[in-house]
C-alpha cells in the first residue's frame, strides 16, 4: 500500500481519534493542544519540520545541528557524495536515512521532506535549492546563494512562484549588531552615508595558482561525478576537498563570495541598498620564476579591490561601497584611537556619513559609534524588534516560518529570506564579475596580448543583469552548466 504523506497521515489519526472520543464528543467537548497535553516546550513528533540535508558534513552537519537544537525540527534524510563528511550527522541522527544523489533523494522522499538544507559547494547551490523549491519546499541555502548572478535572479523569484519560506545562512543579518547600526543610522546620528569600507583578511585557501598538473584516485567514498556536477569535468586531485574548492571559479567565488554576505550585510540592511550601477577593481598578481606574472584565470585572486556604485534615492547622494580582501584594510579612521581595534581586527565594516561615523567587525558585531566614546554615551530608542538569540536564532528563526508557513508574519520577518539574500548576493557576484573581467586576454594580429577589462568601469543594468558598456564581461553573469545539468527554469 502507498504511503501517504505525512499531513494526510496526521488527519487520518486525527479522524480516528474523534471516533474513538465520540461518546466524549457527545457530551460536549473542547480539544487541548498537543503541547497541553504532552506538557511545557513539548513538542509532538507530527508538529516537527522534517527536513533533508544536502550536505551533512562541515558548515552541513552544524546547519542541521542547529535546526535539530530548535526542537521543532527533526532532520529526516541525510545526502552527500562524500560518506567521509556525514560520520558525524549519522551518529547524531541514526534515523535518516542517507543518499547520495539529491535528485534521487527527492524523486523517492518528497512526499517526506517538508523542508530542505542546501550546504553544497558555491556551484551546486541553486540546482539544488531549484529542484527543492520546485516540489515546494521551503529551503535554507548557505551563503553566498548562489555561484552566479542570474542563478540569484531566478532562486529569489522561484521563492514566490512555489510560496515557500526561504533564507540564506548569513546569520549575522539576525544579530543584534546590524540592528542596532540601523537604529542609529534611522535617527539621525551618521547623516547620509556616501561611503562604506568593507574589508576580510580572507582568503585562507590557496587563490592566484595554476590548476595541478597531478592527479590522484578518487577516494572509495567519494561520487566524485556528482561532486563536479554542473562544473566542467576535471581530473580529481588531492587538497581540493573539503575545503580549498573555494579558490577555483568553476566551484567556488573566492574571498567575496565566501565572507561577502556576512560584512555586507550589515550595509544592505543600513542603507536599504538594491542593485549597484557600476563596478570598477584592481587584483594583485603574483610573480614567478624570471619576475614573469603568473597568470591563473581559473583562479580567484590573492587579494582584489573592489568599488561598487550604488544611485542615491530621494536626493541622497550616490554610495561606493568598497571591498577590500586578502588582508588589505581602508585607513583607520581619524576618531578612531591608535590603539584601538578596527572592526574585529582582519575582517569589518565602515560607514562614513555627513554627520558621523560607526564600523562593526564581521556579522555587524560589537557596532561601534565614532569615536567609539559616543557608544555609551548615545542612547536611541529600540525601534527594530531582535531575532530572539540573536545570530543563533537565525536557524530556529526558519525553522519556525517554514511551520507557519509561506506568507506568514514569520517568514516575512525572516532576516535573510530571498527577497533580502538575493540582491545581496548578486551585488557581491557583480564584484566577482569586475575580477573576472579584469583577466580576459586579448591577443591582436602580431601576437600582443592586452586586457581589455581594465582600467575601466562596468556599468551594470540591474533589472537586465548585463553589462552595458563591456560585452565580453556578460559571460559570468550566467555560465554554461555541464551536459546533463539544469536549473529547469
Amino acid at each position: 500500500m502507498k504511503k501517504k504523506p505525512v499531513e494526510e497521515a496526521n488527519n487520518q489519526r486525527s479522524r480516528r481519534n474523534f471516533l474513538r472520543n465520540g461518546a466524549t464528543a457527545l457530551a460536549g467537548f473542547y480539544i487541548l493542544p498537543r503541547h497541553v497535553l504532552g506538557g511545557p516546550g513539548f513538542t509532538a513528533p507530527s508538529d516537527k519540520l522534517q527536513i533533508a540535508g544536502i550536505g551533512a558534513g562541515g558548515k552541513g552537519e552544524s546547519d542541521l545541528w542547529n535546526f535539530f537544537q530548535s526542537g521543532k525540527a527533526d532532520i529526516a534524510f541525510l545526502c552527500d557524495v562524500d560518506e567521509r563528511q556525514t560520520k558525524k550527522s549519522r551518529q547524531r541522527y541514526p534515523k535518516a536515512k542517507l543518499y547520495k544523489d539529491y535528485r534521487e533523494m527527492l524523486d523517492k522522499e518528497a512526499k517526506h521532506i517538508d523542508a530542505v538544507s542546501v550546504s553544497t559547494p558555491d556551484h551546486m547551490h541553486a540546482v539544488q535549492a531549484m529542484a527543492a523549491m520546485q516540489l515546494n519546499k521551503h529551503v535554507y541555502v548557505q551563503k553566498p546563494l548562489t555561484h552566479d548572478i542570474y542563478e540569484a535572479r531566478m532562486l529569489t523569484q522561484a521563492a514566490h512562484r512555489y510560496k515557500v519560506v526561504t533564507q540564506m545562512g548569513n546569520q549575522g543579518s539576525s544579530g543584534d549588531g546590524v540592528r542596532q547600526l540601523m537604529e542609529w543610522y534611522n535617527a539621525g546620528l551618521l547623516g547620509d552615508v556616501h561611503t562604506i569600507y568593507c574589508y576580510t583578511d580572507r582568503p585562507v585557501w590557496p587563490q592566484g595558482i595554476g590548476w595541478p598538473s597531478a592527479t590522484n584516485a578518487i577516494p572509495a567514498e567519494l561520487d566524485w561525478n556528482l561532486w563536479l556536477g554542473t562544473a566542467p569535468y576535471r581530473e580529481y586531485v588531492d587538497g581540493l576537498l573539503p575545503f580549498n574548492w573555494r579558490g577555483w571559479w568553476d566551484f567556488g567565488t573566492g574571498a567575496l563570495g565566501d565572507m561577502a554576505c556576512h560584512i555586507m550585510a550589515p550595509a544592505f540592511a543600513v542603507l536599504g541598498l538594491g542593485y549597484p550601477v557600476s563596478a570598477e577593481c584592481s587584483v594583485a598578481t603574483p610573480y614567478i620564476q624570471n619576475w614573469t606574472k603568473a597568470y591563473h584565470p581559473e583562479s580567484g585572486p590573492v587579494s582584489s579591490s573592489i568599488t561598487l556604485t550604488f544611485k542615491g534615492e530621494k536626493g541622497k547622494p550616490d554610495v561606493k561601497l568598497h571591498w577590500m580582501d586578502g588582508g588589505i584594510q581602508p585607513e583607520r579612521p581619524e576618531e578612531l584611537g591608535p590603539n584601538e581595534m578596527m572592526g574585529d581586527g582582519g575582517n569589518g565594516a565602515i560607514f562614513i556619513g555627513t554627520k558621523g561615523k560607526m564600523m562593526c567587525g564581521t556579522y555587524g558585531i560589537n557596532p561601534q559609534l565614532l569615536p567609539t566614546s559616543r557608544t555609551k554615551e548615545t542612547n536611541t530608542p529600540q525601534t527594530i524588534a531582535r531575532v530572539p538569540k540573536g545570530d543563533a536564532g537565525h536557524y530556529a528563526a526558519w525553522v519556525e516560518a517554514a511551520i507557519a508557513g509561506y506568507g506568514s508574519e514569520k517568514a516575512k520577518n525572516l532576516s535573510s529570506h530571498f527577497d533580502i539574500a538575493g540582491p545581496l548576493t548578486e551585488s557581491v557576484l557583480m564584484g566577482n564579475l569586475a575580477i573576472r573581467s579584469y583577466d580576459i586576454q586579448k591577443k591582436d594580429d602580431k601576437g600582443k596580448v592586452s586586457y581589455p577589462g581594465r582600467n575601466i568601469k562596468l556599468l551594470w543594468d540591474g533589472p537586465n543583469m548585463r553589462i552595458t558598456n563591456f560585452d565580453e564581461a556578460n559571460q559570468f553573469v550566467k555560465r554554461t552548466y555541464r551536459d546533463g545539468w539544469s536549473l529547469g527554469v
